[in-house]
């Protein structure tokens, strides 16, 4: 909390990020684009213009495929042969928002600004976070235009007719 008074208050924005029912990706590249102040005009990229963001739900986020048994964390521990490894699912056990932190830092650009845009990353497990008293404003995700490429419908039409599908 120390650290936050030393930024430049002004043109900073507080950002909430509903994290329930988001695709992990997703949600952390447009956590990154704030973060980085690429969502404003006066984006540089040799100032730290980026607004806080703070990140609630994050036990309910979601991730595509297998990836919560197939994805693995690796870190080793300095002594020989202590390779350490964690899949998604025993982290989202531990420390659900550690999965968020790490997709999002991995995200931004590695130089003098990473540790300072760092810091203005707030990962909350649950709905209850602790910057109550800031002027929040809740980040609304863009809907994602889905459309499959060949309704279930149509699919089970054409498999009643015994025609091969067209790819």
């Amino acid at each position: 909390m120390a650290l936050i008074n030393r930024w430049v208050n002004e043109g900073l924005r507080w950002r909430v990020f509903d994290a329930k029912g988001e695709v992990l990706g997703r949600l952390a590249s447009r956590i990154s684009v704030v973060l980085q102040g690429k969502d404003k005009p006066t984006y540089s990229p040799n100032r730290d213009d980026g607004d806080v963001c703070i990140v609630v739900n994050a036990r309910h986020i979601g991730l595509t495929g297998n990836k919560l048994t197939d994805k693995v964390y690796y870190w080793h521990t300095g002594y020989i042969g202590h390779l350490k490894e964690r899949t998604v699912k025993e982290q989202m056990a531990r420390k659900p928002e550690d999965v968020i932190r790490k997709a999002v830092l991995r995200m931004l650009p590695r130089n003098k600004l990473t540790d300072d845009r760092a810091r203005k990353l707030r990962i909350f497990p649950d709905e209850a976070h602790t910057f109550g008293d800031k002027p929040l404003e809740t980040y609304v995700m863009p809907p994602r235009k889905v459309r499959e490429l060949r309704p279930r419908e149509r699919r089970a039409a054409l498999r009643a007719q015994g025609k091969p599908a067209k790819k």
